[in-house]
Parts: C-alpha cells; structure tokens; sequence
C-alpha cells in the first residue's frame, strides 16, 4: 500500500508541476504491484489533481481552449467508441503509436505552428479517440499545446484530464468494471495525489517554455514508443 501510494505520488507530482505525465510513470509500476490499479482506480484518484492544477492556475487559464479541447474529446469518444466496435486488435496501439511519431516530426520540423480552434478541436479529439481505445487521452493535446505558457499549459491540461478521466470512470462503471474494490484501491493511492499538490508547485518553478517543450515531445515519444512495442 505504501509503495503504491509512493508511485502515484511521484507521478502525480511530475504532472503537478509539467501538466501531464502521471500515467507514464504510475502504471508500469503499478501494473507490478497490482493490475488491478489500472486503469479505474489511478484515473478516478488522477481527478482531484487534475481539477486542483486547473483551479491553482485559472488566472492563465483560456477558456476558449478549453472549451474546443472538451468539444474535440467530446466528438472523439463518440467516434473511438464505435471504431472500437468495428476495428479493434494489435495493431491499433502500434497505428496511434506512429501516428504521434509522426505528429512530433511535424512539430520539430515546423516549431512556430501557433494554437488554432481547429488543432485544438483536432487534438482534443485525437486524445478522445486514442483515450477510449488504447488508454491515452494526453499526447495530442499536449503537442497542439507545447509552445504555450508553462501555467496556461497546466491549466487547459488540468481541466482536459479532469473530463476526460471522470468520463473513462464513468464508463468504466457503467459497464461494470469499476466497483468498490476499485474504489477500495482509489483510496490506497489517493494519498499520493495530495503528495503531488504538495510537491508539484515547487518543482513547477523550474518548468519554464523551453523545458516544458522539451518533456512534452519526450513524454510524447515515450509514450509513442510505448504503444509501439505494446
């Protein structure tokens, strides 16, 4: 229980303080410990973390952004949901895995593409479709976003997962695959989440726009190689 709760807290720190990267480091531990921690668990423990570093920010917060993000998930569940009924399998992790390899080599090649409704509204909506189909809902939205502000960053991210992990738990629930044992486990590492609003703020301080650039296309590739090799 206490290593659990440890890893959730480190990884809910990194997310404090970058804006997104929690489930990248959390899961192929916790998958150790325990299987049953994903993804239910950790995405409902994620929540209060997620509404905590949009509220803490909301002075940089852009609401448009926001909003068209949450419109573009919106839309993207619904399609991932019924592409799921149709084309499931293997190879879909490998597809989106090359499809944001492909994403981060337009970002380096092109770096001074500025945020517009349409590539917030495409990734928000890339993130729902890959958020229902293979569990990845970050990496989209994150490279329509790397050039902004560290704090707005954190904002529309924080808010974005807020929606996008209450909605999985929702559905999760609805076809019964979260129930009071998963809730049970959300508690064992709901600790680590405040150790994260603990740590994060500080940690933050040192995120300014280059550095945040440079974790979002790692995190990115990381999790694109990933998908790959799942």
């Amino acid at each position: 229980m206490l290593a659990a709760a440890l890893i959730m807290g480190v990884g809910c720190s990194f997310q404090a303080a970058v804006g997104f990267g929690f489930a990248l480091l959390s899961v192929p531990l916790l998958t150790f410990i325990d299987p049953r921690f994903i993804p239910g668990p950790i995405l409902l423990a994620a929540v209060p973390l997620c509404i905590w570093s949009a509220w803490r920010e909301r002075a940089a917060i852009d609401r448009a952004e926001l909003g068209l993000s949450l419109i573009g998930m919106a839309v993207g569940t619904i399609l991932g949901a019924l592409a799921l009924q149709t084309f499931s399998g293997p190879s879909l992790p490998k597809l989106f895995g090359a499809l944001i390899l492909f994403a981060i080599a337009l970002s380096v090649a092109a770096p001074a593409v500025k945020v517009s409704p349409a590539a917030l509204l495409l990734g928000g909506g890339a993130g729902g479709v890959m958020g229902t189909m293979v569990g990845v809902h970050g990496p989209p939205l994150a490279i329509v976003l790397q050039h902004a502000d560290p704090a707005r960053f954190r904002a529309v991210m924080g808010g974005y997962f807020a929606v996008a992990f209450l909605s999985s738990v929702i559905a999760l629930w609805l076809f019964g695959l979260f129930g009071l044992d998963d809730l049970g486990r959300t508690l064992i590492v709901l600790p680590g989440t405040f150790m994260g609003m603990a740590v994060g703020p500080h940690l933050a301080r040192h995120v300014d726009r280059r550095r945040l650039r440079l974790i979002v296309l790692s995190i990115s590739t990381i999790s694109a190689l990933a998908l790959l090799l799942r």
